[in-house]
């Protein structure tokens, strides 16, 4: 079963660690930036990337710091991705951040993780998270190929339409509820 807890976090608010800057730490900043284009990241590696280098250099929001990593790198940040190719340095930061109730994800290693990067379907305003509990990033790929497919992009008129309805209901919350619930049954009901 899969306890795990889904939520969305605001990192345009929030400020990430990103250690690695080679082939798994740009795949990780391009899952960032993808989901939130104005993540607050900051990147701590040996030596980047070209392709990293590239990525990095489409927002003003994410910094570079080529060095190796060390703990002091750990302050102020919110959140930390390790994604380096050395499995020692990955479970330093891990341990260190844990220290710290830094929340962690370790690439490629789910036990060390506190969150997983499942994959994400956006449509316009509607964003529906995928995870398989850290089983299969590739079933959770082809589950978001799936959706991007079949969910219509006018699914963010729908969205702009709604939202103005609910701005006009007059009542208490468990008027607005109900209101709102008879507007959108249509959606699940089975012909």
């Amino acid at each position: 079963m899969n306890h795990l807890y889904p939520i969305f976090l605001k990192v345009h608010e929030l400020n990430i660690l990103l250690i690695g800057g080679g082939n798994v730490g740009t795949e990780k900043l391009e899952f960032l930036l993808k989901s939130s284009p104005k993540a607050q990241v900051t990147a701590v590696s040996r030596e980047f990337s070209q392709s990293f280098i590239d990525l990095a250099a489409t927002t003003d929001t994410v910094t570079m710091i080529e060095d190796v990593y060390h703990e002091k790198y750990l302050g102020a940040k919110h959140v930390v991705i390790a994604a380096t190719d050395d499995k020692a340095v990955n479970r330093q930061v891990r341990d260190e951040a844990k220290e710290r109730f830094l929340l962690v994800n370790v690439a490629d290693t789910p036990d060390l993780c506190d969150f997983y990067l499942g994959g994400i379907v956006t449509k316009g305003n509607l964003k529906v998270a995928i995870s398989t509990n850290g089983k299969s990033p590739t079933a959770a790929k082809r589950l978001r190929q799936l959706l991007e497919d079949v969910l219509p992009e006018e699914l963010d008129d729908l969205l702009d339409n709604l939202n103005a309805y609910r701005e006009t209901l007059k009542g208490d919350f468990e008027y607005k509820v109900k209101a709102m619930n008879e507007i959108t049954e249509g959606f699940v009901k089975k012909n």
